[in-house]
């Protein structure tokens, strides 16, 4: 074997190894984006559900939708959604398509405008923001999920 086949099976070997830390990059790439986003979910959820829960905070939105004709008509039309055809159908899968489509920032900022209430021009403005954001089976796949979390009996 000379010195030229030498070099190529060198370089040969190298580009296996490279590949393979490539494919390896990847792999635990994907993994820690399909579960980090699993896992950031399902804390983010965690959370909400239980500053609305403590705070009695769910308890007034639900009487700010019962008093504002447009918001409780916007939401009610997930009412007759059919589950099977929308994108999600949990809580948990929502705030997964949530947090693929708005970063984390957005998300907190969101929330934070929340608590400090909001002009009926700053609601407006942020369901422009959601509406630009989602297609229109999210969009009605997140109302079902309101209707149901919010006017459902338990």
């Amino acid at each position: 074997m000379d010195e030229t086949d030498r070099e190529g099976v060198i370089e040969m070997k190298a580009l296996k190894v490279l590949f393979g830390a490539v494919v390896i990059v990847v792999a635990i790439g994907f993994a820690v984006y399909h579960f980090g986003t699993k896992f950031i979910a399902d804390e983010v959820m965690g959370q909400v559900a239980a500053e609305l829960d403590a705070s009695g905070e769910l308890e007034n939105i639900k009487r700010e939708i019962q008093n504002d004709p447009q918001l409780r008509a916007f939401i009610e039309e997930g009412k007759n959604a059919d589950p099977t055809k929308l994108p999600f159908q949990t809580k948990e899968e929502a705030t997964r398509v949530l947090l693929k489509k708005f970063d984390l920032s957005e998300i907190n900022d969101i929330q934070i405008q929340a608590r400090q209430g909001m002009t009926p021009e700053e609601q407006q403005a942020l369901f422009n923001k959601i509406e630009s954001k989602l297609t229109e089976e999210e969009m009605l796949a997140l109302k079902a999920l309101a209707y149901k979390e919010l006017f459902s009996e338990r």
